[in-house]
């Protein structure tokens, strides 16, 4: 099992990331458990809000190189996160690379702890970071997006709060998420589902406008010999041969 699926508390039901082995990569079976777990709470009349979390040090480090789902599940995976209509609240405490903060993005709130770092590692291995560009770019402090997008330059969690990727960072995580968690327990369903339809508009815009482009540009650039060097160079722990 990758996933740990809790029973409802208040309405709130976590759902934790439980792959600690391979740092809560997003392979095609975490992918396809994920939604699946999704499409089930999003139907759910007792569920007011899910609480994304994880196990171990990463909350999530990317694809899993070694078992990789297909970019149409992936992005299917973040637009169902988008549309569920019930809020998707992070509890980040470990690290988040590549297409981990794609997930993290398309959540509606997040709160880091001191155990949190992020880093978009994609050019680092011959890649860009195209499907997840959906739901990080319209978050994250545009000259922010360009500094950490092309350089890989790992932040933390004070610095992820200030350029928008999550809401908080508090040393305390779960004392801040409780006032969050105890917000939409106090809030109407229909309202919540509806407000949240506004909030995501303009993201689900994009996902019916770029999808299709942006999965053709991550699987011509994962087919690439760039790719399978910058690949084969992180699984073996070599340097790249294009650094200077």
């Amino acid at each position: 099992m990758s996933l740990v699926v809790s029973s409802p508390a208040r309405g709130v039901v976590t759902v934790t990331l439980d792959v600690p082995e391979r740092r809560n990569a997003l392979s095609a079976d975490l992918v396809g458990a994920l939604s699946e777990a999704l499409g089930d709470l999003g139907g759910d009349p007792t569920v007011r809000a899910v609480l994304l979390a994880h196990t171990g040090p990463a909350f999530c480090s990317g694809a899993d190189l070694k078992a990789p789902p297909a970019p149409h599940d992936f992005v299917r995976l973040l637009r169902q996160v988008v549309e569920l209509p019930k809020p998707v609240i992070a509890r980040v405490d470990g690290h988040v690379r590549a297409g981990g903060l794609g997930l993290l993005g398309a959540c509606d709130m997040a709160v880091a702890g001191p155990g949190a770092s992020f880093a978009l590692t994609e050019v680092h291995i011959g890649v860009a970071p195209a499907v997840i560009s959906l739901t990080l770019l319209p978050r994250v402090d545009p000259a922010a997006a360009s500094h950490y997008c092309l350089t890989g330059e790992r932040f933390d969690g004070p610095e992820a709060a200030r350029i928008g990727l999550v809401t908080a960072y508090a040393p305390d995580v779960d004392a801040t998420l409780g006032p969050l968690l105890d917000g939409v327990r106090r809030a109407a369903p229909g309202a919540l589902a509806e407000t949240k339809k506004l909030l995501t508009a303009r993201v689900l815009d994009a996902f019916d406008d770029q999808s299709d482009a942006v999965v053709a540009l991550s699987a011509r650039l994962f087919g690439s010999a760039e790719a399978r060097e910058g690949m084969a160079a992180f699984l073996e722990r070599r340097e790249r041969p294009w650094v200077l």
